[in-house]
């Protein structure tokens, strides 16, 4: 059985680039904090030229900071890594990134994308991050989750990489409305529907998932690992 809200504990989010945090796991974010529960983003990558100008970059780094303050964040941290270049590096430096964070902020939970995503910057991530939260002493992340990302999950190869299966469910009916002002703050990032990246898509995900087990909205993820200790 997976623990209340209130049992998360220090719980951080780790975000292959800015906006998947919100897209995945907004209205989590926000109804933990509103419980008073420590939630820390750590944004994975960095645009750097000649793929993203400098204006690009503030921009989102000015969006991202106001998502996060609208869903009540603690801290972000942005660990610079190379957006959309992840593969291109050594995957010893991911993980030395992603281990000093977690043994830094030492959370209870770790919320993280899932490894079936498209994008290589999603895999890289989720294999860093289970690197990093090794149960090598007493004090690891003892929950583990994985969320799916709009447009990253749902388009992996069918049969050939893993599916987003679905086993925990976290009731967000209540902060939904501030999940997709949150994802509204990243403007740069927002397109106008059917674009799957679209405020109504989002919507339309959050209701589905929370049909699915009888609530207005929620969202989904993949328990990797929850360890119960006495």
């Amino acid at each position: 059985m997976t623990p209340p809200l209130e049992a998360f504990g220090r719980t951080l989010v780790i975000a292959p680039h800015p906006d998947d945090e919100v897209l995945g796991a907004g209205g989590t974010i926000a109804r933990l904090t509103q419980l008073g529960v420590e939630v820390y983003v750590a944004i994975v990558t960095t645009g750097h030229p000649p793929d993203f100008t400098r204006e690009q970059v503030e921009r989102v780094r000015a969006e991202a900071a106001l998502a996060h303050r609208l869903l009540g964040v603690r801290e972000t941290l942005w660990l610079g890594q190379p957006a959309a270049r992840l593969s291109d590096m050594p995957h010893s430096e991911l993980n030395t990134a992603l281990a000093t964070t977690v043994r830094e902020l030492r959370p209870s939970t770790l919320v993280i994308p899932f490894v079936g995503d498209i994008h290589a910057d999603h895999q890289a991530t989720f294999l860093s991050a289970l690197v990093a939260s090794r149960p090598h002493g007493f004090e690891f992340p003892a929950t583990i989750l994985a969320y799916e990302t709009l447009s990253e999950t749902n388009w992996n190869a069918p049969y050939l990489t893993p599916g987003f299966l679905p086993n925990v469910y976290v009731d967000i009916a209540s902060t939904l409305p501030a999940k997709l002002d949150a994802f509204r703050a990243f403007g740069s990032q927002v397109r106008a529907f059917p674009h799957e990246r679209s405020i109504e898509a989002l919507r339309a995900l959050a209701m589905l998932r929370g049909a699915t087990v009888h609530l207005p909205a929620a969202e989904a993820f993949v328990l990797v690992r929850h360890v119960i200790r006495w």
